[in-house]
């Protein structure tokens, strides 16, 4: 697993848990991990999560959402600004995923948020990933 993007690993472990059917994940916990995880948790993308803390570094598990036909409530994650090459936007180019089906979580001067919320601020910021 690659430690030099850990959002992009973060996303993964939560696409794959999804695809897999599992009901919980535990992720190493970092702030700004804790952050997208509590904006997936207000968009209603996750049902719940707990912060277990051990000594060293503490776990996040999220427990996954599921429609009544056993269909994932995320149908998919995208990491869009990477170590790399980093995506930037200004308050009139805030993306909308899917007309705003979706979500865009952004890294802001304000915090972690998502499009719509750095829309109404007036505010742009970092893309970090898209979620549908």
């Amino acid at each position: 697993m690659s430690k030099t993007d850990p959002i992009a690993d973060y996303l993964t472990q939560i696409r794959n848990a999804s695809r897999a059917k599992h009901r919980k994940v535990d992720i190493p916990a970092s702030n700004l991990k804790k952050q997208i995880t509590r904006i997936l948790q207000e968009e209603a993308y996750i049902k719940n999560h707990t912060i277990i803390e051990d000594g060293k570094q503490s776990l996040i598990r999220i427990y996954l959402k599921y429609s009544n036909d056993n269909q994932s409530v995320i149908a998919g994650l995208k990491r869009v600004s990477r170590p790399g090459y980093r995506r930037y936007v200004s308050q009139n180019y805030l993306p909308r995923v899917f007309n705003n089906l979706g979500i865009a979580i952004l890294t802001t001067s304000q915090g972690v948020m998502t499009s719509q919320e750095a829309r109404k601020r007036g505010i742009g910021g970092e893309v970090l990933c898209y979620i549908w």
